[in-house]
């Protein structure tokens, strides 16, 4: 039995000295040679702030490892140049196509592309806390709460419950995404269609509104907030004011 024993453990030792010489002379360079492959990746140059054109003077190619590279990293600058970043990003990030898009946040753009549907309306922000502490962003998507002062109650009307940030901007004119100063933003102007613009006009003069923040990122997540928006408004009864008219 004792002979039997050492048997075994003689085989073990040959099996782990076997396997050590495989790791080392096998799968190590392996290994090596992988980490030497270099590839070119675009790489941003400069810090590119959320909603920012980009230019080829904010980026880079870089030669780095191929090995456990993350996957999706773009490589060809000729597709980055001309897009408009989603989030913000620092010196030496990677580029990912989720962090880009093909249209621009900037009021600028937004009022340029208005064909009827859609039309812009500015509202005050009543206080501090009811402006989300002065962090809304270009493209949040928001819900509106409505403070019924007569009934003593909060809610967010149906019509009002996706709705795009175009911007906000201080009593000095200036626009969130060129304050550089940090100054507090007392209106927040919306893309909304007429009836909304309507309808926040009216809640402006009677009641007070607060803005929460339901979404903010990539474009084509948020057009679907909108989208069921904008479905609910197509299907809801048209509101009339022939009967208040008449009065």
């Amino acid at each position: 039995m004792k002979k039997m024993k050492i048997n075994n453990r003689t085989v073990i030792g040959v099996i782990c000295i076997v396997l050590a010489l495989v790791v080392t002379f096998g799968v190590s360079p392996l290994v090596n040679r992988l980490s030497d492959l270099k590839t070119d990746v675009v790489r941003v140059k400069n810090p590119i702030e959320r909603g920012q054109l980009i230019t080829a003077n904010d980026l880079e190619i870089a030669k780095v490892g191929s090995y456990n590279l993350p996957e999706g990293v773009i490589k060809d600058g000729t597709t980055v140049v001309g897009k408009y970043a989603t989030t913000n990003m620092s010196k030496g990030d990677y580029l990912f196509a989720e962090k880009l898009t093909g249209e621009s946040n900037s009021p600028e753009d937004i009022l340029a592309s208005l064909d009827g549907s859609k039309v812009v309306i500015s509202v005050s922000i009543g206080s501090y806390a009811e402006g989300l502490s002065n962090k809304l962003q270009n493209g949040d998507i928001i819900s509106i709460i409505i403070y019924n002062k007569d009934e003593y109650r909060s809610y967010i009307p149906a019509e009002l419950k996706y709705v795009r940030v175009i911007t906000t901007t201080t009593d000095d004119g200036i626009d969130q995404d060129e304050n550089r100063e940090g100054g507090k933003a007392t209106t927040v102007t919306l893309l909304v269609t007429p009836e909304q613009a309507e309808m926040l006009s009216e809640y402006q003069s009677v009641t007070s509104m607060h803005f929460i923040l339901v979404y903010r990122g990539d474009k084509a997540t948020a057009d679907k907030f909108i989208k069921a928006q904008d479905d609910y408004l197509k299907a809801a009864p048209a509101k009339t004011t022939e009967a208040s008219d008449n009065e």
